[in-house]
């Protein structure tokens, strides 16, 4: 992990659930370089985890506020979240 690197935890709300969520998560991370995971929550949410640098992290977290075609975005909750060691960007 490099010393620029911080970790953020997006809850994604609304219809983001049987709608390609997490596939465009992984393809954004991906482009941007990040590692982490997207899952979804039992409440209907997605959530993801990812490391990288500030700018990073606030590039995907407009890309997830765009979300996939199909889904309706209603929030992004932005938090911080502790560094893990990750290779890749996976889907849980």
């Amino acid at each position: 992990m490099k010393k620029t690197e911080a970790a953020k935890k997006f809850i994604v709300r609304g219809r983001v659930q049987g709608v390609g969520f997490r596939n465009f998560a992984q393809t954004a991370a991906k482009q941007l370089g990040l590692r982490g995971h997207a899952r979804n929550l039992a409440d209907g949410n997605v959530e993801v985890y990812a490391i990288g640098t500030p700018a990073q992290l606030s590039d995907l977290n407009g890309l997830l506020r765009q979300g996939p075609r199909w889904a309706e975005v209603q929030g992004v909750d932005e938090l911080e979240a502790g560094l893990e060691a990750r290779e890749g960007f996976v889907i849980l």
